[in-house]
């Protein structure tokens, strides 16, 4: 076993009736190495073009035909030797053509010719041409007795009508695949504009939606602008005639006034309660309108924590004078943060009002640190606490938890949805963690600068 290609048989050209002969050579060895017909027949069209045109240029040339039957993939390899040197240049252009026939063509100067090399890849399925195989190949090519031009032309026309049919074939299966591509191509345009129709009536549809979604939230807008301006105009309208009664009340109840009888002293004071309790209805309802219209805004200025904390401390301790529950104002971790000092107060105020009233036992405490950039203040109690599926609600306006009732003072539902707004003023947010029976953990965020 060699590595390079292996002779089968030589042949030279001298007339032009051996590219007859030549051709019939080159399709039998073709046939006797395994390839298929169609291949035979492309090997030998082109064997006996190259064969042509060199023999055009020359007196005669020399055809070889070898295999390279180790090599992956096994391949024929044919080359037409002319004695001409130089001739390359000529051939290269008439070849052309010829050379789409096989797998591999090459046309060089020899040192003492020209060579035309060309080769064929042998299919997969083609027995392993053992020595002994290769033998029997030699044998047989040499009792080959080529046929005479007649015959040679009329298997070329044999071959020729089989190719035509082949193509025709090809032509009719090419026909009735564009007139299904045809036919799917309608189906696909008429699915096209029907889902287009759909879409654009989609498209109408979303439109009016939104157009509709627009003109509500105008109306929206408006209602909200409306509500605004009513409960400022009625909190400011009645806090007059409310501050009125009052005075009114401690009037009729001051030492210098006529004494009053112990049935008339309850009533007074029921009546001082009563508008006391409006009137800080009134001042809810106005500092509400007053966030939701915009008009607060926040004077950001360094602030002193440890000076709001001891404020705070002092001005709630009033409130926290029921002895089983404990009120704490942690000193404040955090020496300053940089925020509106009146907003940030009544937001802890609302807060700490708001657990003092709803803790029956244990504490309140007010605490503060700082994470990354933020600012965490927490108002923490031990009441009743909040169910989960209301940590929200709590602070819609009005709104009060079902079955909660305040220790001391009463709630107007107010404070904490008013809290909530003037964080977001002082671009933070207020959060609430809450268990029932457990309590619950009021948490403001706010940037430290």
């Amino acid at each position: 076993m060699t590595d390079g290609p292996e002779q089968l048989m030589k042949m030279r050209l001298r007339v032009a009736q051996d590219i007859f002969a030549v051709r019939q050579l080159g399709r039998e060895v073709a046939r006797e190495v395994g390839l298929e017909q169609q291949d035979q027949t492309r090997l030998a069209t082109a064997l006996s073009e190259v064969s042509r045109v060199m023999l055009s240029g020359a007196r005669d040339a020399d055809v070889t035909f070898m295999v390279q039957r180790d090599g992956v993939p096994p391949m024929l390899q044919v080359t037409v030797e002319s004695p001409v040197p130089g001739d390359a240049a000529r051939l290269r252009p008439e070849l052309a053509q010829a050379g789409r026939l096989v797998d591999k063509m090459e046309v060089t100067d020899a040192g003492n010719g020209t060579v035309v090399w060309m080769a064929r890849r042998l299919p997969a399925s083609t027995p392993r041409l053992t020595p002994d195989r290769m033998d029997e190949i030699r044998a047989g090519l040499a009792e080959h007795v080529p046929g005479n031009p007649i015959d040679e032309l009329n298997l070329q026309n044999q071959q020729l009508i089989a190719a035509l049919d082949e193509v025709r074939a090809q032509r009719d299966d090419l026909a009735r695949l564009n007139a299904e591509l045809e036919e799917t191509n309608r189906g696909v345009m008429a699915l096209y504009h029907q889902l287009s129709e759909e879409l654009e009536e989609t498209n109408r549809g979303v439109v009016a939606l939104y157009a509709e979604l627009d003109e509500k939230s105008v109306q929206l807008a408006a209602a909200s602008e409306a509500k605004s301006r009513f409960l400022a105009n009625v909190s400011h309208e009645l806090r007059a005639p409310v501050t009125a009664i009052i005075g009114l009340g401690r009037l009729l109840g001051d030492e210098a006034s006529d004494d009053l009888t112990e049935e008339q002293t309850r009533q007074v004071d029921l009546i001082r309660g009563s508008a006391t309790d409006l009137l800080s209805l009134v001042n809810d309802l106005l500092d509400l309108a007053k966030a939701e219209a915009g008009r607060v805004e926040a004077t950001m200025a360094d602030v002193d924590l440890k000076a709001v904390f001891g404020q705070l401390r002092g001005t709630l301790r009033p409130m926290a004078t029921r002895p089983e529950v404990g009120f704490v104002v942690e000193e404040p971790s955090v020496p300053s943060i940089r925020t509106d000092e009146v907003l940030l107060a009544r937001i802890l105020r609302n807060l700490l009002t708001n657990a003092l009233k709803f803790t029956e036992s244990g504490e309140v405490r007010l605490s503060v640190r700082r994470i990354g950039d933020d600012a965490e203040f927490t108002v923490s109690d031990t009441g009743t606490g909040i169910p989960e599926e209301l940590h929200e609600r709590v602070f819609e306006e009005f709104y009060q938890v079902p079955g909660s009732k305040p220790v001391s003072g009463k709630g107007t539902g107010l404070g904490l949805p008013y809290a909530r707004r003037l964080a977001g003023i002082l671009g933070g947010a207020l959060r609430v963690a809450s268990t029932p029976g457990e309590g619950s953990t009021f948490t403001l965020w706010l940037p430290v600068s």
